[in-house]
């Protein structure tokens, strides 16, 4: 199970480079699926059978549709889309310093969890216990999360988009 847990955990970190490092929408939606297959797997290491499937069914059969369906319909056309230069070249330096930092939140998180972590509730893993702990103790990551799909439709929007769409 270990030999799985890493080799998932490289895949993961390999495909969500490739989702932002890549020039084409499509490439990054393709790379996603990879990704989101990846942690479910990860997800069935862990015992969680039914986060697993909820990113199966959700993440990869939901969201990621609506990703190329956007993506479709704003690409629609025979015209070639225009390369230029980039519109957010300003933003390389302070996207870096924010990735290090978050790197850094992220670790200092990892280790105090690891040290004050508690033991697995004796009904871990039941449907009714994750939607419990969801909508109750875990509320706020739950509503940014879908904060967090929400800027991702918006990205995709303006990654995919031509001249002529405005907002």
């Amino acid at each position: 199970m270990i030999g799985l847990f890493w080799i998932c955990t490289v895949v993961l970190i390999v495909t969500a480079i490739a989702v932002i490092g890549s020039k084409h929408p499509v490439h990054s939606v393709v790379a996603l699926i990879v990704n989101f297959a990846a942690l479910a797997v990860l997800f069935l290491t862990l015992n969680a059978e039914f986060l697993a499937m909820i990113q199966i069914i959700i993440y990869a059969g939901a969201i990621l549709v609506l990703f190329l369906f956007v993506i479709t319909l704003l690409t629609i056309g025979t015209q070639p889309i225009e390369v230029g230069p980039s519109r957010l070249s300003f933003q390389a330096v302070p996207s870096i310093v924010a990735g290090i930092a978050a790197l850094a939140l992220l670790a200092a998180g990892v280790r105090g969890a690891r040290m004050a972590a508690p033991a697995a509730p004796p009904d871990f893993g039941f449907v009714g216990t994750f939607g419990l702990q969801l909508l109750t103790t875990h509320l706020f990551a739950f509503e940014v999360t879908g904060f967090v799909l929400l800027i991702a439709v918006l990205g995709v929007i303006l990654m995919a988009a031509r001249k002529e769409v405005r907002f």
